[in-house]
C-alpha cells in the first residue's frame, strides 16, 4: 500500500507515514499519545495517555465511567481485552418488569464502569512509563483547560438540552448554565482531582476505595442498585479475539458481548459473492454489502448476549463456513431484500490507535455509549457514568435479557487486520450500529481496493437501517443513489455528519519493511500524527 496524493473523494486531509504514530478523533489527545513515544514509552503508554485524555477533551463520547476494549499486537502475539463492565447484582428481570424497554438515560442505565480497568490492565502486562506518567496530559487540560473543538462543540449543545436535568450533569458541563462554545475554554478541577486519584492508586481508589465510596453513595440516594460490591467485584478479562478470514487477510474482534462478530460474519458472507469483480464504488459493490450487512446484524441482534449466556447457538455456530456461504446464497445480487435471522444451529464511542517503531500496535476503544451516557455525573469527582445498561432487552426468551452480574450487548468493538506477513492494521469506526458496518467498508476499501487508510475514511459511506432502510451519505454519486434506489433500497440521504450517524474512523496500515501510513476521519475534529 503507497500513500496517494490526491483521490476522488472530498477531503483536506492526507494520510500520515511515519515510524510511530497515533491516530484518534481530537488533536490533543493524539498529541498525548505521541508525547509518551517521544520520551520512550511504546504503543501502549501512547494509547493509553490518548485514551485518558479523551475522557477530559472529549466528554462528549467517553468519559472516566466508560467500558472499554482493546486488541493489542505485542510484537509476536495478538492480544484481546474485555473491559466491559457488568450488570449490578440487584438487576434481576423483575426489577424492570414493569417497563417495555431498558431505561436509557438516569442511573437505571449504569452497569459497573470497565475503563479505569482497561487502563490499569494494559499498562501493567505491556507499559513502559510508570502509570502516572500516562495522566499528565489529561491532568493539565483538566486543571487549566483546553478550548473545545467545533464538533465537540455542537454535540456538547446537543446533549444539554437532554440531560440537564440529570444527576451532577449541569453543574459538571454546564457551569455558565450552559454548554461551552467551539474555542471556550472548559476546564474540570474535579475531573482532575479524580484522574490524580486513579493514577496514584493504579485504579484501586475508583474501585474499592474513596471513589467507589463516593459512586455507590451517589446511586443509593437516588435509589440505583449499583453497589460498592458490584464495583470491587469488576474485572477486565483477557478474552483473545475471534477472527474470519477474506482472501489473504484475517479480520480480528473481540468475542460476544460485543457486536464484533457481525463484521465477521460480514465479511465471510461477501465471500461467497462476486464483489471481487467489482470496484469500490460499484452500485452493485454496495448493493451486496448491504444485503450482506443486513444477514449478519440480524443474526447478532437474534443471538449475540454475555458469552456465558450464548446458547444453544454460539460464535463458533455463527462464524462457521457452512453456515455463512448458506446465508450468502440468500443474497439476491439484483434486489433489495428484508433480512430475517437465521438458523445456525437447529433445536444472535470514541477510537484511538497507535503504533510504534518495535512493532507494537494498539486497537482500542472506549465509550459512554450515548455520547454523555446515562447524563448521571457523581458529584464532585467528573465521573460520568454509561449507559451500557440500555443495551440489554427485556424479551424473556433471549440470551441478552437483563440479568444480575451480567455484560449486555455492547456496539463499541476495536478492529485488527492480520496478514501472511504478520499485522497489517489497527483500526475503528466509532458509532453505535456502523461500527460492524464500518469495519467491513474499511477492510474491503483498503484491502481488496487497495485504498490508502485516508482515502479509505473520507470515502462516502453507508449504514443499514431497517427493512430495506439504507442511509447513505449525500457525497454518495447521484447515478449510484439511483442505481440503489432501483434495486429496492429505500434510502435515506444524510449529510456526511459529526456525530455517530456513519461513525469516525481512525486507521493505522503497516507498512511493508518499516513504518506505518495512518489516517483520521475528517467527519471528526481528530488526526493522525506521528514522528
Amino acid at each position: 500500500m503507497q500513500p496517494r496524493a490526491h483521490h476522488p473523494y472530498p477531503s483536506r486531509r492526507s494520510a500520515v507515514a511515519a515510524d510511530n504514530i497515533v491516530a484518534t478523533s481530537h488533536p490533543l489527545a493524539a498529541q498525548a499519545g505521541l508525547s509518551m513515544l517521544a520520551r520512550g514509552g511504546n504503543a501502549v503508554d501512547a494509547a493509553l495517555a490518548a485514551a485518558i485524555t479523551l475522557t477530559v477533551v472529549e466528554p462528549t463520547g467517553n468519559g472516566i465511567g466508560s467500558d472499554a476494549f482493546a486488541i493489542l499486537w505485542d510484537g509476536a502475539e495478538l492480544h484481546g481485552l474485555n473491559a466491559s463492565g457488568r450488570a449490578p447484582a440487584g438487576w434481576t428481570p423483575d426489577r424492570f418488569s414493569h417497563l417495555d424497554k431498558m431505561p436509557f438515560h438516569g442511573w437505571e442505565s449504569v452497569t459497573v464502569p470497565g475503563a479505569v480497568s482497561a487502563w490499569v490492565a494494559l499498562s501493567d502486562r505491556f507499559g513502559r512509563l510508570p502509570f502516572e506518567a500516562l495522566f499528565e496530559p489529561a491532568l493539565r487540560y483538566a486543571e487549566e483547560g483546553f478550548p473545545v473543538s467545533p464538533v465537540i462543540a455542537a454535540l456538547w449543545q446537543r446533549a444539554a438540552t437532554q440531560l440537564a436535568d440529570q444527576p451532577g450533569f449541569a453543574e459538571t458541563f454546564m457551569p455558565k448554565g450552559r454548554a461551552p462554545q467551539a474555542g471556550e475554554y472548559f476546564a474540570s478541577p474535579a475531573h482532575a482531582r479524580t484522574l490524580q486519584l486513579i493514577a496514584e492508586t493504579k485504579g484501586k481508589a475508583f474501585y474499592e476505595g474513596a471513589l467507589a465510596a463516593q459512586i455507590a453513595a451517589c446511586a443509593a440516594e437516588h435509589g440505583a442498585a449499583l453497589s460498592a460490591q458490584d464495583l470491587a467485584q469488576h474485572e477486565a478479562d483477557w478474552c483473545g479475539t475471534i477472527s474470519k478470514a477474506f482472501d489473504d487477510v484475517t479480520l480480528h474482534e473481540i468475542p460476544p458481548n460485543g457486536q464484533g462478530i457481525a463484521a465477521l460474519m460480514g465479511l465471510g458472507l461477501l465471500s461467497h459473492t462476486q464483489l471481487r469483480d467489482m470496484d469500490p464504488d460499484d452500485p452493485r459493490a454496495l448493493h451486496l454489502q448491504i444485503e450482506a450487512m443486513k444477514l449478519a446484524l440480524r443474526d447478532a441482534e437474534g443471538y449475540v448476549a454475555d458469552l456465558d449466556h450464548m446458547a444453544p447457538v454460539t460464535p463458533h455456530n455463527l462464524l462457521d463456513d457452512e453456515y455463512l456461504a448458506h446465508r450468502a446464497r440468500q443474497i439476491d445480487p439484483q434486489r433489495a431484500t428484508k433480512a430475517e435471522v437465521g438458523a445456525p444451529r437447529h433445536g444472535g464511542t470514541v477510537y484511538l490507535t497507535a503504533a510504534d517503531a518495535s512493532g507494537m500496535m494498539v486497537s482500542f476503544i472506549q465509550s459512554n455509549y450515548a455520547g454523555f451516557g446515562s447524563g448521571v455525573v457523581v458529584p464532585g469527582t467528573g465521573i460520568a457514568l454509561q449507559n451500557r445498561g440500555a443495551g440489554f432487552t427485556l424479551d424473556p426468551g433471549h440470551p441478552n435479557r437483563v440479568g444480575p452480574r451480567k455484560r449486555p450487548f455492547h456496539t463499541i468493538i476495536p478492529g485488527f487486520l492480520m496478514g501472511p506477513e504478520g499485522p497489517r492494521m489497527s483500526f475503528g469506526v466509532m458509532g453505535g450500529p456502523m461500527q460492524a458496518q464500518g469495519h467491513v467498508q474499511m477492510v474491503l476499501r483498503t484491502q481488496l481496493w487497495g485504498q490508502d487508510p485516508q482515502m479509505a475514511a473520507d470515502a462516502p459511506r453507508w449504514r443499514v437501517t431497517e427493512g430495506l432502510g439504507v442511509a447513505c451519505e449525500t457525497t454518495l454519486p447521484a447515478a449510484t443513489l439511483d442505481a440503489l434506489r432501483a434495486m429496492g433500497h429505500e434510502l435515506a440521504l444524510e449529510a456526511p455528519d459529526n456525530a455517530f450517524g456513519f461513525g469516525g474512523a481512525q486507521l493505522i496500515h503497516r507498512l511493508p519493511g518499516r513504518g506505518y501510513l495512518a489516517g483520521s476521519d475528517p467527519r471528526k475534529d481528530g488526526a493522525a500524527v506521528g514522528f
